[in-house]
């Protein structure tokens, strides 16, 4: 359902005086490339993620269905105000605070008028959706928050973006490099702030442009030492948008615009969904699916919210994990059998909220919905790795696989390229079959073994 990512700077130069410097224009009008793009999606809603609306307990989601102010900048005050009245979908607002929650995070929403929603979010929405076509939702950056914390909540946006069944498209609200000027200048010299920040804000667009979400993400704190900027805040977005979108590098890029922005490197680009990967993902990093804890400023999980190690599966015993979804009977998610581990039929649907990605198969009326077999073949091996983590195995050490399809006709050529993409390099023996239905209403299903690991 997340048919778009964009990436915006939330300076408001490029919506209150955009003619007074060509770079300027140039991010105006990159914004309205990206509106253009949102509307030719077919997205019914936006939410957006800022850094410009800092929290410091918990996440805050704007539930206000029609908030209404005269917004005034604390930096650029000199430039005007900024009269707005916004299309906000509260009823999401609360599906999403209610998912955070479900995923061990502490998150409220606010509705109450005169609430000062943040400058990013006012000029995003203005440019993006002047017309409030499209309903809204704003969630904060919380800023202790570390890259744990954040990919939980862009996992939990994901799950409340499933349950809704609504074309999303998904807005952050960011600078490349982060150095604002210190002192007032002439429009006609704004530039990035060193050749450094240049530097790295041009890898940034090299990535953005191959559709390279998920390495931006994972090679965020590398950047952010090269360029100097200390303030974790400056890469959250990349964490956020990449669990919110999926944790990988299958987009197609586009940079609209770039240009200095009072010293930091201001872009508007764009992420689309598309079946190829620019390559695999450069390494990989902690990847939460629950919020256990306090973590620390500087990162890593607090040692006291951490878990001890668990010991491998013993023989015979029955695994279960709150990573995977739930079983629909009266079974395990796997069991161990001496070298072996056996997992029960494992399908697309989300822990905690049973939503399935891509869409179910029909509705609860048994009327057949369109839906995207590839989607739902990505989340089932993912549900597959995780049930395996569990058990202290791996994807790697898979040995069979049978794949059960409801459409072999629609849905095989799809599913097989998935497919490829994960266990070419693996080589385990598959066998796939055409069923009449599933006991849920999705697509596809699997059946794995596994090697075990030593105890």
């Amino acid at each position: 359902m997340i048919v778009k990512g964009i990436i915006v700077p939330g300076i408001p130069h490029p919506l209150l005086c955009p003619d007074a410097n060509e770079g300027w224009r140039r991010l105006a009008d990159g914004f309205a490339a990206a509106r253009d793009e949102i509307i030719a999606s077919g997205a019914e809603r936006l939410l957006i993620y800022s850094t410009m609306w800092p929290s410091v307990t918990g996440h805050q989601i704007q539930a206000d269905p029609a908030p209404t102010w005269v917004h005034v900048d604390e930096l650029f005050h000199d430039l005007g105000s900024i009269p707005y009245s916004f299309r906000i979908d509260a009823a999401f607002g609360h599906s999403f605070q209610a998912a955070a929650e479900a995923r061990g995070l502490h998150a409220r929403t606010v509705a109450y008028h005169g609430f000062p929603i943040d400058t990013g979010s006012v000029v995003a929405l203005k440019l993006l959706n002047p017309d409030n076509r499209i309903p809204a939702s704003i969630v904060s950056s919380n800023v202790y928050a570390d890259r744990a914390e954040t990919i939980v909540l862009g996992k939990a946006a994901a799950d409340a973006i499933a349950s809704s069944g609504l074309k999303t498209a998904v807005v952050v609200v960011m600078t490349l490099s982060n150095r604002l000027f210190s002192d007032f200048i002439d429009p006609k010299d704004d530039h990035i702030h060193s050749p450094k920040d240049e530097e790295w804000n041009q890898k940034l667009l090299e990535f953005l442009a191959a559709g390279r979400l998920e390495d931006l993400a994972q090679l965020s704190r590398t950047i952010q030492d090269q360029i100097r900027v200390h303030k974790v805040v400056n890469f959250k977005p990349m964490w956020w948008l990449s669990a919110v979108m999926g944790q990988h590098n299958r987009y197609a890029g586009k940079v609209h615009a770039y240009a200095p922005l009072f010293g930091t490197g201001g872009a508007v680009a764009t992420l689309t969904p598309a079946p190829e990967s620019t390559g695999d993902k450069e390494f990989d990093e902690e990847d939460v699916e629950h919020y256990r804890g306090d973590r620390t400023v500087l990162g890593g999980l607090d040692p006291q919210a951490q878990a001890p190690p668990s010991a491998p599966p013993t023989d015979g015993q029955p695994i279960n994990t709150d990573t995977a979804p739930a079983p629909v009977g009266a079974y395990p998610h796997a069991r161990r059998e001496g070298d072996l581990l056996f997992l029960s039929g494992v399908g697309p649907r989300q822990p905690v909220t049973n939503a399935i990605p891509g869409g179910p198969i029909r509705d609860d009326d048994g009327q057949a919905q369109d839906y995207d077999v590839a989607a739902q073949t990505e989340a089932v091996i993912e549900n597959v790795r995780r049930i395996l983590k569990a058990a202290g195995s791996a994807l790697e050490d898979v040995i069979d696989i049978t794949v059960f399809l409801v459409d072999m006709d629609r849905d095989f050529k799809a599913y097989n390229a998935v497919y490829a993409k994960h266990f070419t390099a693996i080589g385990a023996t598959r066998t796939t079959l055409a069923i009449s239905a599933l006991p849920t209403p999705i697509a596809v299903e699997f059946k794995v073994v596994a090697r075990a690991p030593s105890t």
